[in-house]
């Protein structure tokens, strides 16, 4: 595990830009996506499996809704849309009682004005350009890259490809700090060096842990 005491503007001097993941990653949300998640699927109806939806981490909210439903056969009186905006109320309305950073912001607050950085994420822009003002990152991030700006969000590797399009950087030049497996893939498929932030930095997300 790295030091946090390191997490300077040198630390991966190879490249040239650096992309975070948000959720779980640059921000810890996890309470806030799991309550949000507890009281949707009881509205809803649909069966709550905290190892399944740990393993969605990254997922944007309609896709997992869809997962969910067709995996435990759930009759639906609702559209999935719905679904999502009930949820993502949710979200917008709780989020000053969960979010805070985390310890890479550090390293984010150290990059600013040296090197490009943008937020490649599974959550919607809106929902996200919200938290990071919050979390008081808005100046130090160049560009925010949510689901609804690519076609296919992770494990596509779009939402990286697109954050090194916004950064003009190329892609073999971009490093990427992850949490989930799902966006870990993602920055592999782009061509992009990954860090895995768990593992490195002992960030967890404590993400329906139980």
């Amino acid at each position: 595990m790295l030091n946090k005491n390191l997490l300077t503007h040198n630390l991966y001097p190879d490249y040239d830009a650096i992309i975070f993941d948000m959720d779980g990653t640059l921000i810890d949300s996890g309470k806030l996506h799991e309550n949000a998640w507890r009281l949707t699927l009881n509205h809803f109806g649909i069966p709550i499996n905290p190892q399944l939806m740990r393993s969605l981490a990254g997922v944007p909210t309609i896709e997992t809704a869809a997962i969910l439903v067709e995996r435990f056969q759930v009759t639906l009186n609702h559209t999935l849309a719905e679904v999502n905006q009930f949820k993502e109320a949710i979200v917008k309305r709780t989020m000053k009682d969960f979010v805070k950073p985390t310890v890479l912001s550090e390293l984010a607050i150290a990059n600013k004005n040296i090197r490009p950085m943008a937020i490649g994420t599974g959550a919607y822009t809106e929902e996200a350009v919200s938290i990071i003002e919050y979390c008081g990152l808005t100046n130090v991030i160049d560009f925010i890259v949510g689901a609804d700006l690519v076609t296919q969000p992770k494990p596509a590797p779009d939402t990286f490809l697109r954050c090194a399009e916004l950064m003009d950087v190329a892609a073999e030049r971009c490093i990427v700090f992850e949490d989930a497996e799902k966006g870990i893939i993602a920055a592999k498929s782009a061509g992009m060096f990954v860090v895995d932030v768990q593992a490195e930095f002992n960030i967890e997300n404590d993400y329906f842990l139980s």
